[in-house]
């Protein structure tokens, strides 16, 4: 039985493990999440994200610990949960050669939408995925952007409150990744809880909070600006003729903190940009290396998490 009050706590976990043979996927996670709220989870590879996903679905047993999910105790409660979420994995089985429209009522049977409502819901996910005109082409000749999109109806069509996802939109150009996270951006402000895992900043941005995870254990969680807050120093952007070389004279200087690439420019952290820029530029003109740029620059989500995950290993 689901509550009722209006700013419930959608999802909330105490000390949740998972462990696989000699593994130990998810180590004690603590995680509050409230109704209507759009959480990013990062990390990288190994580092827990489908596996903490896929406790929230109730598809893998709790080793240690609890976990509420919609009202739902996940050990003894893992089934009738299932009504009441919506799960996409990194590759969604989509039926190739049925059409999108297929598709849709297959999924709707699947998930048991009465016949009532089923005609009028699957109209209402073709037209939010934006995808009515393609209601006849068979899902293995959509591109990869239209079958996420796709998938992502599917996993729609039984209303769930909350949604987890894994990864959605790796593989697809940038064009498609933008019209599935305005997708979500409406599904968001509708309400739905979101848990979204992903391996790009940009989306990161977007999220109410974010969570980073790494070797099986939550090692932050917060705002996106407050986690681009904790970036040690100050960064400095620049460009030069010849990158490589730079970095090398930069790695050598006092004040530099670290020195990530971006291209052909290095995102430089320094302990003061003030008095440190004279300072490059003085050693960078004497090693004859051009400077076509430089200037002082916020830090993104993307420096963080580079930053936060080398402390961790370092």
């Amino acid at each position: 039985m689901t509550l009722n009050a209006p700013f419930r706590q959608m999802i909330v976990t105490r000390d949740l493990t998972r462990d696989f043979k000699n593994v130990r996927a998810v180590n004690k996670l603590n995680l509050s999440i409230p109704s209507g709220e759009l959480f990013g989870l990062v990390g990288p590879d190994g580092a827990g994200k489908t596996t903490t996903l896929r406790l929230l679905a109730g598809l893998v047993d709790i080793t240690q610990g609890s976990a509420h999910v919609a009202g739902f105790d996940l050990t003894r409660q893992s089934e009738p949960l299932k009504s009441h979420i919506g799960y996409m994995a990194q590759q969604f089985s989509l039926y190739g050669e049925l059409t999108v429209l297929e598709n849709l009522e297959f999924f709707a049977a699947l998930f048991d939408v009465v016949r009532e409502v089923r005609k009028s819901r699957v109209e209402k996910l073709l037209a939010f995925a934006r995808l009515q005109e393609f209601r006849q082409r068979r899902a293995v000749h959509l591109s990869g952007g239209m079958q996420k999109k796709l998938a992502l109806a599917c996993t729609l069509i039984n209303e769930p409150e909350v949604l987890l996802l894994d990864e959605p939109t790796t593989g697809v150009d940038p064009v498609s990744r933008r019209e599935f996270w305005d997708i979500l951006s409406d599904l968001h402000v509708g309400g739905t809880t979101i848990i979204v895992s992903t391996p790009y900043m940009d989306e990161a941005e977007r999220c109410s909070r974010v969570g980073l995870m790494y070797s099986g254990e939550m090692m932050i969680c917060d705002e996106p600006n407050h986690i681009r807050d904790l970036i040690q120093g100050e960064l400095i952007e620049i460009r030069t003729d010849d990158w490589q070389k730079a970095r090398q004279e930069l790695l050598q200087l006092p004040g530099v903190i670290e020195v990530q690439i971006f291209g052909e420019s290095l995102r430089v952290f320094l302990d003061s940009s003030e008095s440190r820029i004279p300072m490059i530029q003085a050693r960078l003109e004497d090693r004859g290396i051009g400077i076509h740029s430089i200037r002082k620059t916020p830090p993104r989500m993307e420096e963080a998490f580079i930053s936060l995950i080398r402390n961790m290993e370092g």
